[in-house]
């Protein structure tokens, strides 16, 4: 079972759900009972549908909608890879969930994924063309610790992490003498 979820918006069609699409029938002759469920809200389902039907895969893709958070959690759990190929994720939060719920997770080596993904060392980052072996990569071989997983992902993104993060760039700005400068009258437009 392979997972995206997010958004499927007609303006961010960078998160490349196409390219998950254009791979299922090269990893269906690996894996023959693959299934890709996409979850999220949508104005392109339409779009992505027609996607679909052009990649022959029609038969293999549920679009699922939003969902409760009951069921997404359940459905990251039960994935074998999340995998979302965006080409400009912004910092990918997705990734960490999929994740923090153990489960690997795959995106591009590009944008925010990298970060999410911490360049590979959580989570795969790869280039494009890497795309459909390290899916059937990652299928096919045993899956990591899900609890180690996630403990991991706690570790490095959890809410200890973040603040002791922002405590460390907060400490450094107000090193840094302030320089303010405030309009005279004369200068000021504002009279």
């Amino acid at each position: 079972m392979l997972l995206t979820v997010g958004r499927m918006d007609a303006r961010e069609r960078y998160k490349s759900h196409d390219m998950a699409f254009r791979a299922l029938p090269k990893l269906v002759v690996a894996c023959r009972d693959a299934i890709y469920f996409v979850l999220g809200d949508s104005n392109d389902v339409g779009g992505l549908k027609s996607a679909v039907v052009g990649a022959g895969v029609a038969g293999r893709v549920r679009f699922m909608g939003e969902v409760s958070l009951a069921t997404l959690v359940d459905a990251y759990r039960m994935a074998d890879p999340f995998v979302m190929p965006s080409t400009g994720e912004g910092f990918g939060i997705a990734f960490l969930e999929a994740m923090a719920c153990g489960t690997p997770a795959l995106g591009l080596a590009t944008a925010g994924a990298k970060d999410a993904l911490a360049d590979g060392e959580l989570g795969a980052a790869v280039e494009e063309i890497e795309l459909v072996d390290t899916l059937g990569d990652l299928l096919q071989a045993p899956r990591r610790d899900p609890h180690e997983l996630e403990v991991a992902i706690r570790e490095r993104f959890g809410r200890p992490a973040f603040a002791d993060n922002v405590c460390k760039a907060m400490r450094r700005l107000f090193q840094w003498p302030l320089r303010l400068s405030v309009p005279t009258a004369e200068a000021s437009s504002f009279r």
